[in-house]
């Protein structure tokens, strides 16, 4: 006999295995999206836009590892869709992701149907290609860090932490006396810098990599347009704030990036955003933080954790 708590693990366990509406809805749109193109298709959405909290649970972490496992391990072609809604987050699982898909698809498309900023830009570099409307952003590169401070923690740019440092060293350099900066010296750790300085270059290196060998495979200017792409999207003083939401027409003002036009093939604009518009709804009914679904209706979903 169960106890209690099993059989409301029980119970739960069926209800998760149950449809909902919205579920049925986004599952129906997503196909019309596999049948559009051909290729495998997986959404990765934040709810970041819909559910009114600041919270690292809708970052990019660890956890999404396991959501691509379960979508991806049903699929059977080299080619893929990810439709990819996200604030950002980690770095290294961005790195993680990238690793995974890379060694499941041998094409990767990713198609932006409102924002994908921040590490999820990074992703992006990855892609042979990204798909954006007039409407869809990325965002800059440049790494953050979390630091304490009187008000509480907040997000700094690592480049502002490098390059404070060194108005600091600059100044002691040239006489001023360093008792004048100790106060604000004492709050950090004193490998902070270098912390910073191994943040930044392991973004740049990561779009470097991943846009010469994806996005410029073949291409005899592959290198150095990769690294104009890592210059420009990881440079704070471009942007500065890290917020910034950069439009297609940026993007292909400032960047050789390979980004083409969501509304050069309308049937598949109007199944993408059907798409987005019924996660948009699913995210705001039903709470989920994350939603991981591939067009064959293998999800992984979580909610808000108080």
């Amino acid at each position: 006999m169960p106890t209690f708590g099993g059989v409301i693990d029980e119970i739960q366990e069926v209800n998760d295995k149950q449809e909902s509406a919205f579920d049925q809805v986004r599952g129906k749109y997503l196909q019309q999206v596999a049948d559009e193109t051909g290729r495998d298709v997986i959404l990765y959405s934040s709810g970041w836009t819909e559910i009114d909290q600041n919270s690292p649970q809708f970052s990019i972490t660890d956890t999404d590892v396991q959501g691509f496992m379960e979508t991806i391990s049903d699929l059977d072609s080299d080619e893929l869709d990810l439709l990819l809604h996200s604030p950002g987050g980690s770095t290294e699982v961005a790195e993680q992701i990238v690793g995974y898909l890379r060694s499941k698809f041998d094409s990767i498309r990713i198609i932006v149907p409102q924002a994908a900023m921040s590490a999820a830009t990074l992703i992006c570099c990855a892609a042979d290609e990204v798909v954006m409307g007039h409407h869809s952003s990325l965002g800059p590169t440049d790494p953050q860090m979390l630091l304490p401070t009187k008000t509480g923690q907040r997000w700094v740019p690592a480049q502002t932490i490098v390059d404070q440092f060194e108005e600091v060293d600059d100044k002691i350099q040239q006489g001023e006396e360093i008792a004048h900066y100790t106060p604000i010296l004492s709050q950090y750790d004193p490998g902070l810098k270098q912390e910073a300085k191994n943040a930044i270059d392991l973004t740049n290196k990561l779009a470097e990599d991943w846009a010469e060998t994806y996005m410029f495979s073949g291409d005899p200017q592959a290198a150095q347009k990769a690294s104009d792409v890592s210059s420009y999207l990881s440079n704070h003083t471009n942007f500065l704030s890290h917020n910034r939401r950069l439009s297609r027409q940026h993007i292909d003002r400032e960047t050789p990036m390979n980004v083409v036009g969501l509304e050069q093939n309308q049937d598949l604009q109007d199944a993408v955003l059907s798409v987005f518009h019924a996660v948009t709804a699913s995210h705001g009914h039903k709470g989920y933080t994350k939603i991981i679904e591939n067009h064959n209706k293998d999800r992984y979903v979580r909610r808000l954790q108080e």
